[in-house]
């Protein structure tokens, strides 16, 4: 439910993750402003917005007249003054940490007190990022989404040691109230928590094609009928705990000598990088992407996460 102290959220960065928070928050009836560099920036960023609203409302869960009250709380800004006065921002540019840095310049000359600022960083380490920092280095936090964050409603939010106290806090507490499941890392490591699952798993995935124990099909196969949808309902100590800790002590003796340790990308990978054959943006990457129907695999990617959606969406 919308928190009534937050008058004003910003958003620096219109591209993907931006322009998707930009519909989680107003979905949620924030006002809400992007800076935007220049007008086609804007135009593009305005399109993917109204695009993102126009697929809720035909799945039926978002009504038209409802998108229009949204669209109300959305304003662009090629001025760093208009974000003077709001309560938190959120910094959604690119991995380059020079960028970010310049960011947080203007950030500091510009914003007179924000609650917060947030990066949405989904590599760089929160410690690196306040080096950017002078007179707000206690206000920053990152909370990484999965993209699209309006649609995966998971947040990681890692604090510096110079982040003061209730900062973290109340963060947390806005993204809540925006329908995000969020938690708190006790401290900064690469990739967060989820990244470092998903790459343990795609490391053994490419060390069973090598091996020649299975190729990828049968692979993403054996991931999507086994053990992955179990995943969706439950966690994976909580099933950890229910086949038992004694079976499991057993079988990770006996297994875990046989798994990768690889400790860089693997030779699968380096192999595709040298051949330009870079997945679904390329054609080619371990599969061939040529004829593949993609509306049919954008519909299966979000089809899990439809069951989450639950907002409460501004009605003036």
């Amino acid at each position: 439910m919308k928190l009534d102290h937050i008058n004003e959220i910003g958003i620096i960065g219109t591209g993907m993750v931006g322009t998707s928070l930009a519909v989680l928050f107003t979905g949620h009836g924030y006002k809400t402003t992007l800076y935007t560099l220049n007008e086609q920036q804007q135009a593009e960023s305005q399109k993917k917005y109204d695009s993102f609203f126009q697929e809720l409302i035909d799945r039926e869960l978002v009504k038209q007249e409802q998108a229009e009250v949204c669209g109300k709380y959305l304003n662009y800004t090629e001025k760093y003054e208009d974000l003077a006065d709001v309560d938190y921002v959120f910094e959604c540019t690119s991995e380059d940490i020079n960028v970010k840095y310049s960011i947080y310049k203007e950030i500091e000359k510009f914003i007179k007190n924000p609650k917060a600022i947030v990066s949405t960083t989904s590599a760089l380490s929160v410690d690196d990022l306040v080096k950017g920092l002078d007179q707000f280095k206690d206000r920053l936090i990152v909370a990484h989404p999965f993209y699209p964050p309006h649609l995966i409603p998971f947040v990681e939010v890692v604090k510096s040691s110079y982040t003061a106290a209730g900062v973290t806090e109340d963060a947390v507490e806005l993204l809540e109230s925006a329908s995000r499941e969020v938690v708190v890392l006790k401290k900064s490591a690469p990739g967060f928590i989820a990244n470092r699952l998903q790459h343990a798993l795609f490391r053994e995935a490419i060390h069973i094609v090598e091996q020649g124990i299975a190729d990828a099909r049968d692979v993403d196969k054996a991931a999507m009928y086994s053990f992955m949808p179990r995943y969706t309902s439950i966690g994976i100590f909580e099933h950890l705990d229910n086949s038992g800790v004694d079976l499991n002590y057993n079988i990770e003796n006996y297994l875990f000598k046989d798994l990768s340790a690889a400790d860089k990308a693997p030779k699968l990978i380096c192999d595709l990088m040298e051949q330009g054959a870079y997945g679904v943006k390329a054609g080619r990457g371990i599969y061939d992407w040529s004829n593949v129907d993609m509306e049919d695999f954008s519909e299966r990617i979000s089809a899990p996460y439809w069951r989450y959606f639950s907002w409460n969406l501004p009605t003036e």
